[in-house]
């Protein structure tokens, strides 16, 4: 683990290294991913100008569960989010070099072509949960249950980048299926879930578990009932639904490596 570790670092930074090369195109990025996700705050804010609640959750319950999704989904995005593009890398046969170097081919994947502009979305993240965080007044008795939240909604969207690229290797052609899954989970979550239908909420809180990104333990920090009547300790399953399905994305992962066979280029 402390090899591989060592060997993203490595990999990330000569990419980095690379990227400064050209630092009018890097801040322009950085800047760029800063700016449009800004423009999903203004959307939420123009909603709020109509009306005084959200499914019964006010502006500031609002953006804490956009901040913690966007903060997991940034996160995840700018460690992993490059595997959704190993269709591309298939067609090329570029993925036959990744494997026959001495280094992790999922590693290598997950780094490629790594670039600071993916720091613009953390940032735009982080300040939304800055500004909403003071204003709900959590006690520390509730308080604590953040940072784990925001842990555990970064393995699952880890996981499900990791489950796009797997996936790849059977749908070489079709990676916006995959982006459904984690583009669309964070747009997902960045809501309350009951503003959309049961069968959905049921789906992504029984299926694929999006619904502990934010949303179950978001429950426990604010201190709200259940709308959908779910049970009450699935407020603290968030960990064993990351840590099922990282197992499951490892799996995955290691199952399309051994189907693969190469495109003969």
């Amino acid at each position: 683990m402390a090899d591989t570790v060592r060997t993203y670092l490595l990999l990330a930074w000569t990419w980095l290294r690379a990227s400064a090369q050209y630092p009018g195109p890097l801040i322009t990025m950085a800047v760029g991913a800063f700016v449009i996700n800004m423009l999903d705050v203004v959307a939420i804010w123009v909603i709020f100008e109509h009306t005084s609640s959200l499914a019964g959750f006010d502006l500031a319950e609002v953006m804490f569960l956009y901040g913690t999704s966007s903060l997991s989904f940034a996160v995840s995005d700018m460690l992993f989010g490059n595997l959704d593009r190993l269709s591309q890398h298939i067609r090329t046969g570029s993925f036959d070099a990744m494997l026959i170097r001495p280094a992790s081919a999922f590693v290598q994947m997950a780094v490629d072509r790594f670039s600071v502009h993916r720091f613009g979305r953390i940032a735009q993240a982080v300040i939304v949960l800055a500004v909403a965080l003071p204003r709900l007044d959590l006690p520390w008795s509730r308080a604590w249950a953040v940072p784990p939240m925001i842990l555990c909604g970064t393995v699952i969207f880890s996981s499900l980048f990791a489950l796009a690229g797997a996936a790849q290797f059977l749908l070489t052609d079709a990676p916006e299926v995959a982006n459904a899954f984690t583009y669309g989970g964070s747009a997902l979550t960045q809501y309350p879930l009951n503003v959309y239908g049961r069968d959905l909420v049921r789906g992504v809180t029984f299926v694929v578990p999006l619904a502990f990104v934010n949303w179950q333990p978001a429950l426990f920090v604010l201190d709200r009932p259940d709308p959908l009547g779910l049970p009450y300790w699935l407020r603290f399953v968030s960990p064993l639904a990351a840590l099922t399905l990282a197992a499951v994305a490892t799996l995955a992962w290691r199952a399309g490596v051994r189907r693969y066979r190469s495109t003969g280029s």
